[in-house]
């Protein structure tokens, strides 16, 4: 199984940015995709992002235009540029990786974003 561990969470104003990491070890090498979702305790759990194997992204309407998905394939990283943030990004978020069989994985810690008005 893949393991993924995120990072780069934190707080910022209305207006900001915050970029996002996700370290898979191997996804890259294995084909896999990635995925963001976000989780709050009102809305649950929503799809945020992914990037596939190829590179090919895609992105929940309320974040076209101010969040970009992208990877490194030298470090095995996914990362989650978010600009323009809004009080209503505010939640914890995941990454997991999709595909292959072989891509399955155990959901991460997840990283805090907290966004102030």
């Amino acid at each position: 199984q893949v393991q993924v561990v995120e990072s780069g969470g934190g707080s910022a104003q209305a207006g900001g940015s915050l970029r996002l990491s996700c370290t898979a070890p191997g996804f890259t090498s294995s084909n896999c995709g990635m995925h963001w979702y976000r989780q709050t305790t009102r809305n649950g759990r929503e799809w945020v992002s992914l990037i596939s194997n190829s590179g090919s992204t895609s992105y929940t309407d309320s974040v076209k235009g101010r969040f970009t998905i992208s990877k490194d394939k030298a470090k095995d990283t996914v990362y989650l540029q978010m600009n323009s943030l809004k009080p209503e990004d505010t939640a914890t978020y995941f990454c997991k990786t999709y595909g292959f069989q072989w891509c399955a994985g155990d959901w991460g810690q997840g990283t805090q974003v907290t966004v102030s008005s």
